[in-house]
């Protein structure tokens, strides 16, 4: 999971906004019975899809943050895509 000060790649700061704005849509959809995303984008039901679809594949993008891209600190890559070199038992980093 995400932590606080954690650095993120671009694609996973994308995933954490469409995370956000699903969970916010369910937490309306819950209290209000009021579907945000539908008040927007129901008149094009191929772009409401579109829109369930990215924050379901963003879920997964978080939950797979461990495994991300060669930018992501959390994954202890490098900018080049190599694994940062972890120190020997006993040595300070």
């Amino acid at each position: 999971m995400m932590m606080k000060g954690m650095k993120m790649c671009g694609l996973h700061k994308a995933a954490a906004a469409l995370v956000l704005v699903g969970a916010l849509n369910w937490g309306l959809v819950g209290l209000l019975k009021f579907n945000l995303v539908m008040t927007l984008l129901g008149s094009w039901p191929l772009a409401e899809r579109a829109a369930y679809v990215l924050v379901g594949l963003s879920a997964v993008a978080m939950l797979m943050a461990g495994k991300c891209c060669a930018k992501c600190d959390s994954c202890g890559a490098d900018m080049g895509g190599e694994k940062k070199a972890s120190p020997a038992p006993g040595q300070k980093m």
